[in-house]
Order: structure tokens, then C-alpha cells, then sequence
């Protein structure tokens, strides 16, 4: 199998020194006047939530590209993106709620944007979930790209959620019309390289979760072409009248 299919190893170098840059930026970075040392959580928690929009768009434009063209590389590429995006959605949250406990006295708290990334995340995971639901390849990316799709539409909803509605959550950190909110330029330098650090752990999760899915076409494609024998098959009626 190994000989078929390519296996990369440069993706987990990858991974390991851009985060070990990120982390280094976001350690040296001065604390936040208000918050403190608390106001580090934004550096994992802030790049977590762009890699999930990141990956779900990806997934939309995989379910679409398939829809399009037939093809289920398009449809491995939106399975891939989608199960790495539930997996930055949980981390966001999780992250999310740890730094609101000290910041707002709760939890959870039923927030317009906490809502809608709730409501993503599950979406997603039922996404997921579908695609289990068969092992027909042709029906399995038909049916979970129109899923695909459907649920992009959540993402500007989670982004803009805070500028739609009032919520406790504070608006966007870095994209906005009047530029970034963070005045330090050291805290500022460590938000963005954690973001590319994190994108760049995208692709590289990515690659590999694309060589996993080969790999398991591959198995299937050799179990598939194997005659196996069946419970029973060496069993013979016996031969009435023979003396």
C-alpha cells in the first residue's frame, strides 16, 4: 500500500515549528491592560474559530465542485476539510468557554454568537454522521454535498453575528472597516502569526487526512477483489442411495 500511495512527512515538520513559532510570539507578547495573562487564550482561540470558517468553506466549495463536475475527489476534499473543521469548532468553544468564566461570571451563556457556533458545530457533526449512513461513494457525496452546502450558510451568520445583534461577545479583533482593534504592535504580530500557524496546520492536516482517505479506498479495493470463502462453502450434500 505504501508503495501506491505517497506518504508525506514534511506536514508534521510543518506543524511543529509553526506552532512552536506561534507559541514563542504568543508567550513573549505583553499581557492586556484589562485581562492580564487571560487575554492569551485569544491566541489559540481566535485562530481555532478562522480555521473552522476556513475548513467549512472549504467544504462548501467541495460539495459544490462535486455536485458540478461528478468527480469524488472534489467530495474527499470536502470530507476532509469538514471532519478537520468540527475538530477547531470544539477547540473554540471549549477555549470559549474557558475565558468567558472569568470575563463574564458563566460558562455558557446563550449569546447570539455562541448560539450559532453551537448550532454549527452540530450541523456539522450531523454532516458527518450522514456520510456514514452508506458506503455507496456516489450516494454517500450526493447526499452529504447538498449538507454541505446548505450549512456554509451559518458561517457569516457566526462571523457577523456580533455586529447583527447585541451580544456580550466582543466584535472582530482584526478584520474590521476602521483596522485591527489591537493597538500593541507585539500583540497584534502574535495574533496574526498564530492564525497563519494554525492555516498552515490546516494544510498539513489536510494532506495527511487525504493520504488516510487513499489509503482506505485502497483496503477496500483489495478486500473487494479477494475471493473470500464462505461459512459453509466446504460442506457437501451427501449422496442418497450410495452403498
Amino acid at each position: 500500500m505504501q508503495s501506491q500511495v505517497r506518504i508525506r512527512r514534511w506536514p508534521w515538520v510543518a506543524i511543529a515549528l509553526s506552532l512552536a513559532v506561534a507559541f514563542t510570539l504568543s508567550m513573549i507578547s505583553p499581557a492586556d491592560s484589562v485581562q492580564g495573562d487571560l487575554v492569551r487564550i485569544m491566541y489559540v482561540h481566535v485562530p481555532a474559530a478562522w480555521l473552522a470558517y476556513t475548513a467549512f468553506f472549504v467544504t462548501f466549495v467541495g460539495s459544490v465542485a462535486y455536485l458540478v463536475t461528478k468527480n469524488l475527489r472534489w467530495d474527499r476534499i470536502a470530507a476532509a476539510s469538514a471532519e478537520i473543521g468540527v475538530y477547531f469548532t470544539g477547540l473554540a468553544l471549549s477555549l470559549g468557554m474557558i475565558w468567558a468564566k472569568p470575563t463574564w461570571g458563566v460558562w455558557w451563556t446563550w449569546d447570539a454568537r455562541l448560539t450559532f457556533t453551537f448550532i454549527m458545530f452540530f450541523v456539522y457533526l450531523g454532516y458527518l454522521a450522514l456520510r456514514r449512513t452508506t458506503d455507496d461513494p456516489i450516494a454517500r457525496a450526493s447526499r452529504s454535498s447538498v449538507l454541505g452546502i446548505l450549512g456554509a450558510i451559518q458561517i457569516p451568520l457566526v462571523h457577523f453575528s456580533v455586529l447583527w445583534w447585541r451580544t456580550l461577545h466582543q466584535p472582530p479583533s482584526l478584520i474590521r472597516p476602521d483596522g485591527p482593534a489591537i493597538q500593541d504592535s507585539l500583540m497584534l504580530a502574535a495574533l496574526i502569526v498564530g492564525v497563519l500557524a494554525f492555516t498552515i496546520v490546516y494544510v498539513a492536516l489536510m494532506v495527511k487526512r487525504i493520504e488516510l482517505i487513499h489509503l482506505e479506498e485502497k483496503r477496500l479495493a483489495v478486500e473487494q477483489s479477494i475471493r473470500r470463502p464462505v461459512a459453509g462453502e466446504a460442506v457437501t450434500a451427501p449422496e442418497l442411495g450410495a452403498s
